[in-house]
């Protein structure tokens, strides 16, 4: 697991041997895992997020949209 991202709201690990992504929303305590045709699809969104935008309020901000209706509540048992 490596952490790709790192924000005040967001991280976002890879987990390379999988080929997947983890979403986590640290404000909302939700998960979203991406794997397979799914992690590319993020993958390729999150490239095509022009440079002059790549700051963390906008990186955020798709990231909420991209969890938001997916994303699981993180439950601690």
């Amino acid at each position: 697991m490596n952490v790709i991202y790192n924000s005040e709201h967001f991280w976002i690990l890879a987990y390379p041997a999988e080929q997947g992504f983890e979403l986590l929303d640290k404000e909302m305590r939700r998960s979203l895992y991406l794997q397979g045709a799914s992690a590319w699809h993020f993958r390729n969104a999150m490239e095509c997020i022009p440079a002059e935008d790549r700051d963390e309020e906008h990186i955020d901000e798709f990231l909420d949209d991209y969890c938001d209706g997916s994303a699981n509540p993180i439950v601690v048992h």
